[in-house]
C-alpha cells in the first residue's frame, strides 16, 4: 500500500506538473506576455513545481531529511543519470561558452547551500539569500536574452505549445487542476515516503535521495532523452544545469523561509560532497570543451548506480554493526 502511495503521488505531481505550466503558458499568450518572460518565469518555475510542492511538505511534515535529500539527491541523479542516459543515445554537444559559464554559477550555487546546510539549520535568512541569487541570476539571463535574441525562449516554448488549451476557461481549469494536484500528489509521495523509511528501519534521508529523488528527476530525464534522440545536446545540458540551480536556490531557499529545516549528518558527511564533485567534474569538462560521449555516459551512469548501492550498503553496516554491538 505504501509503495502505491508514493507511485500514485508521483503520477499525480508530473501530470498535474504538466497541466499547471500547459496552463499557465496558454494563459500568458492569451494576454499577450512575451515569449522570453514566459519562459524565464513560468516554464522555469512551473517545471520546478512538483519538487518544490514536495519539499514543503516534508518540510511542514518534520520530514526535513526527505526535503534536503530530495534536492541533493535529484541534482546527483541530473548530472550522473539525466546526461548518461542520453549520451549513450547520442554524443551530447553544446555551446562551449554559456555551458561553462553556466556550469560555474550552478557549482557556487551548490558551494553556498552547502555552506549554509554545514551550519546545521537552513533558517529563514539562508532561504532569502539562496531565493535572492536565483532571482538575480534570472534577471541576468533574461537581459542577456534579449541581447542575443529570443531563440532560447522559442525553444523552451516549443514543447509545450503543441497541445495547450485553447481558451481562457480551459486554461484557467488547467491551472486550478495543477494545483490541487501538486499539492494531494506531494502528501501522498511524502507520507508514503516517510512510511516506507519507518516500516524498513531506513533514515528518511536515504528515501529522499533515492526513491523520492529519482521519481522527482523522472520529467528531466524523459526531456533529455528526447533531446539527445533529436541530437540536441545543448537542450539536455541546459535543462540540467537549469534544475540543479533551481533545485538548490529556488526549491531549498522558498522551503526555508517558510520552514527552517535541519541537514541530517548523512548528508553533510557524504552526500553533499558527491553532489559538489559532479558538479566540479562537468566544469571540468566544460573547460575542456569535451563532448558528453557514449563512455562518459556509461561511466556516468556507473557511478549513479554505484552511489545508489553505496546508500543501502552503507545502511546494512549500520545495522550489521549495531547487533554485533548487542
Amino acid at each position: 500500500m505504501m509503495y502505491l502511495q508514493v507511485a500514485a503521488g508521483l503520477v499525480i505531481l508530473l501530470v498535474c506538473g504538466e497541466l499547471l505550466v500547459r496552463g499557465s503558458v496558454a494563459l500568458a499568450e492569451r494576454f499577450n506576455i512575451s515569449k522570453l518572460v514566459i519562459g524565464f518565469t513560468i516554464v522555469a518555475f512551473g517545471t520546478s513545481a512538483p519538487e518544490l510542492v514536495v519539499c514543503i511538505q516534508a518540510a511542514l511534515d518534520g520530514a526535513s531529511g526527505i526535503s534536503i535529500g530530495n534536492v541533493v539527491g535529484s541534482n546527483i541523479a541530473n548530472i550522473l543519470l539525466v546526461l548518461g542516459a542520453p549520451a549513450l543515445i547520442y554524443p551530447l554537444t553544446y555551446d562551449e561558452r554559456s555551458a561553462f559559464r553556466d556550469s560555474l554559477i550552478v557549482a557556487g550555487g551548490a558551494a553556498l547551500f552547502t555552506a549554509f546546510a554545514w551550519l546545521g539549520v537552513i533558517a529563514f535568512w539562508q532561504g532569502f539569500i539562496l531565493t535572492a541569487t536565483l532571482a538575480l541570476v534570472i534577471y541576468a539571463a533574461y537581459r542577456r536574452a534579449r541581447t542575443e535574441g529570443d531563440d532560447a525562449a522559442d525553444e523552451a516554448l516549443e514543447e509545450y505549445e503543441e497541445n495547450m488549451p485553447k481558451t481562457v476557461w480551459v486554461s484557467t481549469l488547467f491551472i486550478i487542476i495543477g494545483l490541487l494536484g501538486l499539492t494531494a500528489g506531494a502528501r501522498l509521495l511524502v507520507h508514503g515516503a516517510v512510511d516506507i523509511a519507518t516500516e524498513a528501519g531506513v533514515p528518511e534521508e536515504i528515501i529522499g535521495l533515492t526513491l523520492v529523488a529519482l521519481g522527482t528527476s523522472l520529467p528531466e530525464l524523459a526531456t533529455s532523452l528526447i533531446a539527445a534522440f533529436r541530437h540536441h545536446g545543448d537542450v539536455a545540458i541546459g535543462n540540467v544545469l537549469g534544475s540543479n540551480l533551481f533545485n538548490i536556490t529556488g526549491i531549498i531557499g522558498i522551503t526555508a523561509m517558510i520552514q527552517p529545516m535541519e541537514a541530517p549528518a548523512q548528508i553533510l558527511n557524504f552526500d553533499l560532497m558527491i553532489m559538489l564533485a559532479a558538479s566540479v567534474l562537468l566544469i571540468f569538462l566544460f573547460y575542456v570543451k569535451q563532448p558528453i560521449g557514449r563512455v562518459m555516459g556509461a561511466l556516468f551512469l556507473a557511478a549513479y548506480v554505484g552511489y545508489i548501492a553505496s546508500q543501502f550498503l552503507g545502511m546494512s553496516g549500520v545495522h550489521s554493526m549495531a547487533m554485533l554491538a548487542s
